[in-house]
């Protein structure tokens, strides 16, 4: 072995040992310092709980700068109102020695509901003397929320039905060994809840300030409200009573109760113009005809029934009843039990009437929401609702109309005409449609003996659309479908066709207005109300009145 290696083997070994002193010098456990918690595993709600935080040094080197940290479960009472506690190191005497043990004690009173974990926390840090490096020991507790000393529960019945105003009550009670207070109470409604009034006035329609509640003291809370649904149907009610804690709700005690909705003990029924299902037509006379019926068991009194109209369609100028009163406000008819006196009592099985009567408008104003034309009337009757909605026709307009003087074809023969000689005329048919959405559309007319077509036809695309039977004399143009985007005899997009008629007049016919086409007549099916409607425009004769250039004396075949 040379001196060489020998000489680095010394080194090895001395450097070695100075690590492994140093290291046993500067090794540490916190296991040293044993930290832990102490207190009730259980508890009621807001039951006084006393924590007791202990902790002790196991170890042979003293720690330094110790500092203890305390942490209330959340949502605690606290007496100070802060929910840690701080002691620093000259709280703890600047150092804890070998085999010093110490025991701090905290009090709290414990929110929440039942079942709830509620988890105490505790951090102890310090140096191991001639160490640098800070230690932390952790510790935690947990306190389960056994009771919650509170009544809270519902109190309405099992069933109502739908749209009768009921009374929902909502009862608390204390029996808490401490005043508690903040609460508030919250109620989260079902969907078709109307919301009417309460006692006492709710904040937002949903919640109610107690403040504060001591032992052996309650109260009630009344709801005033509508459920609206279909029979059978069970609406679900919630409520939850807690505190409002920093901005957040601590919730103390939920509870649920169902209501089921039940058929109604009042039957409505109506029929307009004698029809239960009356489609109308514009500027149609409705005479409306509302039955009411008591199908429960219990004799009804001191009812009252309000009719409410909806429909730009209706003319509210021309509303009357005997027995009604008018609302211009809300477009309503009211009927009371001092008019009608089924109203006033109503036994079981029995059945009253109260009716109006009321105008269609010709022609209004359209809207998008307007598209397939319906007016409605909801009917209230105590607890009882009821919507009828009444379809109405579209509004088809036809005109025929003939010239002589025209710009189209350029008519020819003597004005006025003469018997045995050829006169050419313009015959022109429009078609319009206001409101819903027709299919089928057809215009037909018949042609006199004395008349014949030319075959002139505008526009030209018209023409595989026209037919004319020989036989029957009979002119027939398929229109086809019309949408409501065409509306008005006044657009540009309006449907219309124009053809020359040649029209001899006889012998006979001197002296006389012949009729150069019959009556038009136009058919068609309305989608919306699956109506067939028809509208006849009159005969064109000889006098064409449509042509300001052509006098009625000028008319008279000569």
């Amino acid at each position: 072995m040379s001196k060489l290696f020998l000489f680095f083997l010394i080194l090895a070994l001395v450097i070695g040992g100075a690590g492994f002193w140093y290291y046993q010098q500067n090794f540490y456990s916190k296991e040293s310092v044993k930290l832990e918690i102490l207190g009730m595993e259980s508890a009621d709600l807001a039951q006084e709980v006393e924590y007791i935080v202990k902790y002790k040094n196991n170890g042979n080197v003293r720690v330094e700068n110790p500092e203890l940290i305390f942490e209330y479960p959340e949502n605690s009472i606290v007496e100070n109102g802060l929910l840690r506690e701080i002691l620093h190191s000259e709280d703890l005497g600047e150092a804890i020695y070998p085999g010093e043990e110490r025991t701090f004690k905290f009090k709290a009173r414990l929110l929440g509901k039942d079942g709830d974990a509620k988890i105490a926390k505790a951090w102890l840090s310090y140096v191991p003397k001639n160490l640098q490096a800070k230690y932390e020991s952790t510790t935690s507790f947990t306190t389960i929320i056994e009771k919650v000393p509170l009544t809270f529960e519902f109190d309405f019945p099992s069933k109502t039905e739908a749209g009768k105003q009921s009374k929902f009550r909502l009862n608390y009670f204390s029996n808490i060994d401490y005043p508690i207070s903040g609460l508030r109470v919250k109620i989260i409604y079902p969907s078709g809840f109307e919301f009417i009034s309460s006692k006492p006035k709710a904040i937002e329609k949903t919640e109610w300030d107690i403040g504060v509640l001591s032992k052996a003291q309650g109260g009630k809370i009344e709801v005033f409200g509508e459920v609206f649904g279909e029979p059978n149907e069970r609406k679900l009610l919630q409520a939850e009573l807690g505190i409002w804690q920093n901005g957040e709700f601590v919730l103390l005690k939920q509870i649920f109760q169902s209501i089921e909705i039940v058929e109604p003990s009042l039957f409505i029924s109506q029929q307009i113009n004698g029809n239960p299902e009356y489609i109308a037509d514009p500027g149609s006379l409705l005479h409306y005809e509302i039955f009411f019926k008591n199908i429960g068991q219990d004799l009804l009194t001191d009812l009252f029934l309000v009719v409410k109209l909806q429909g730009h369609a209706y003319d509210f100028q021309t509303l009357r009843s005997n027995t009604g009163s008018f609302e211009t406000g809300d477009n309503s008819i009211i009927f009371d039990s001092r008019r009608v006196p089924k109203l006033k009592f109503l036994d079981a099985q029995e059945e009253g009437i109260v009716e109006f009567w009321i105008e269609l408008k010709e022609r209004w104003d359209i809207t998008g929401e307007d598209r397939n034309l319906v007016v409605k009337d909801k009917i209230i009757l105590s607890q009882a609702r009821q919507e009828f909605a009444t379809k109405i026709n579209t509004v088809l307009e036809f005109a025929q109309k003939g010239y002589f003087q025209d710009e189209i074809f350029g008519n020819s023969g003597p004005v006025p005409p003469r018997a045995g000689e050829r006169n050419t005329y313009t015959i022109m048919w429009q078609v319009g449609d206001y409101y819903n959405d027709i299919e089928n559309v057809k215009v037909k007319a018949i042609l006199p003996p004395q008349s014949e077509l030319t075959g002139e036809i505008f526009p030209e695309e018209q023409k595989e659309k026209f037919a004319f039977d020989s036989v029957s004399r009979e002119i027939v143009w398929d229109v086809g479908d019309l949408f409501t985007d065409e509306a008005s005899l006044n657009a540009t997009s309006t449907p219309n066709i124009a053809f020359q008629v040649a029209f001899t007049p006889d012998e006979a016919q001197r002296g006389s207005i012949p009729d150069i086409i019959s009556e038009a007549e136009i058919i068609g099916e309305d989608i919306w109300t699956e109506q067939l409607l028809s509208i006849k425009s009159p005969a064109v004769n000889t006098t064409l009145p449509d042509d300001q250039s052509v006098s009625e004396e000028q008319g008279i075949v000569q």
